[in-house]
């Protein structure tokens, strides 16, 4: 799971799951266009995000297109979820408190 950690904590991946996760499959000059970084770049963020199980390739002919692999995101979550329930009931219990003190 670390590996996934390390790949999410940078904004320019994040940004790459996310266009993968609402355009589908795209290739590197697909998600380099609206980008501010080179195309060399993206495709060391892809290969950053494809060895943390986050994406896979697919091939069109001579066209490699990259898509989202979400379960290792749902192996996270699962992870996560204890401790933002945790938060809510603590933001629960704010919340009665200060409405019982107005």
């Amino acid at each position: 799971m670390e590996h996934i950690f390390t790949a999410i904590a940078d904004p320019t991946r994040r940004q790459v799951l996310e266009r993968l996760r609402t355009e589908g499959a795209l290739s590197v000059k697909q998600l380099t266009a609206p980008m501010s970084v080179s195309r060399q770049a993206v495709t060391k963020h892809l290969d950053i995000l494809q060895q943390a199980g986050l994406i896979r390739i697919e091939r069109h002919g001579r066209e490699r297109r990259h898509r989202l692999q979400p379960e290792p995101l749902q192996a996270v979550d699962d992870w996560l979820r204890p401790y933002a329930e945790a938060w809510d009931q603590a933001f629960t219990r704010l919340r009665q408190h200060l409405g019982e003190n107005q």
